[in-house]
């Protein structure tokens, strides 16, 4: 893998963004592609179109990066470029041809959607989750690689168990991953619909939204018993864990003895708590 991906794509190909030394060549619009493992799945077409009567008007000022494939080229960096170009209807487009394999390819494209925050929190969790599957490493590794935090990774990951009514209106704008986060607390999917439609009514904010599924789930049948109340110190450890492991935590304290209960998601999740234990050996 190439060096200096975790600083970034400027830190990558830094002769892209000073243009020195380095070969611009024009390349046909019609012999270039999306890059397959763009993370970002929408694009908004204002955008586009802003972009596009910019070009008429001022040309293209910075290149894009591809790589060369089978057939023809592979867009690696500045895919909106190349859509507005396309829509614009040149022929021909500024490019840097680089070669790089398909982990740098996923990377960059990543990167340079988290610089532009141009990516919906479902569509970075995919992306996370792709890079770890394909690159087969752990969510540590990739939190140093990218400059992220291990937490922020599992977090928004944790995003892609929720149901799918509730990842569309995440990846629409309608929810934020604050709101994801706490529906991934509520406990009866039977409160689910009913919630959906108050959030929006009420235009209700991740707090609201976190207490009340915290009275949601404190509802329960008459002839159960109440639990007791859970000690400050037991809250304290629960919070720890759940900070260190990046993920739901429950502690059972009994007369005899306890439990720990600890939440995943996937396969994936299972396997990243278990290589944190195995690291903390």
């Amino acid at each position: 893998m190439a060096k200096g991906l975790g600083k970034g794509i400027n830190a990558f190909f830094p002769e892209v963004e000073e243009h020195d030394d380095t070969q611009i060549e024009e390349v046909a619009v019609k012999v270039c592609r999306p890059n397959p493992y763009q993370p970002r799945k929408t694009f908004s077409q204002q955008a586009i179109e802003e972009l596009k009567q910019s070009i008429e008007q001022h040309g293209i000022l910075q290149p894009i990066i591809i790589r060369k494939s089978i057939k023809g080229y592979e867009i690696v960096v500045g895919e909106r470029r190349y859509r507005a170009a396309k829509e614009a209807g040149l022929e021909v487009i500024p490019a840097v041809v680089k070669e790089l394999t398909d982990e740098e390819m996923m990377e960059l494209a990543l990167l340079e959607n988290l610089q532009r925050e141009d990516l919906t929190p479902i569509e970075e969790a995919m992306a996370y989750k792709n890079l770890t599957n394909e690159l087969g490493i752990t969510q540590e590794e990739l939190s140093k690689r990218l400059g992220k935090s291990r937490s922020h990774i599992a977090n928004i990951v944790r995003l892609l168990a929720l149901p799918d009514s509730v990842i569309a209106k995440i990846n629409e704008g309608k929810l934020s991953m604050g709101h994801g986060r706490a529906i991934l607390g509520l406990k009866h999917e039977r409160e689910l619909a009913p919630l959906l439609k108050r959030i929006e009514k009420e235009g209700m904010n991740v707090r609201q939204l976190e207490r009340l599924i915290a009275d949601l789930n404190e509802t329960k049948p008459k002839e159960k018993k109440s639990r007791p109340e859970k000690d400050i110190f037991t809250k304290e450890r629960e919070e720890t864990l759940q900070e260190r492991l990046g993920t739901g935590v429950k502690i059972h304290k009994g007369k005899r003895k306890g439990r720990i209960e600890i939440e995943f998601m996937s396969d994936d999740d299972l396997n990243r708590i278990l290589d944190f234990f195995e690291q903390s050996k």
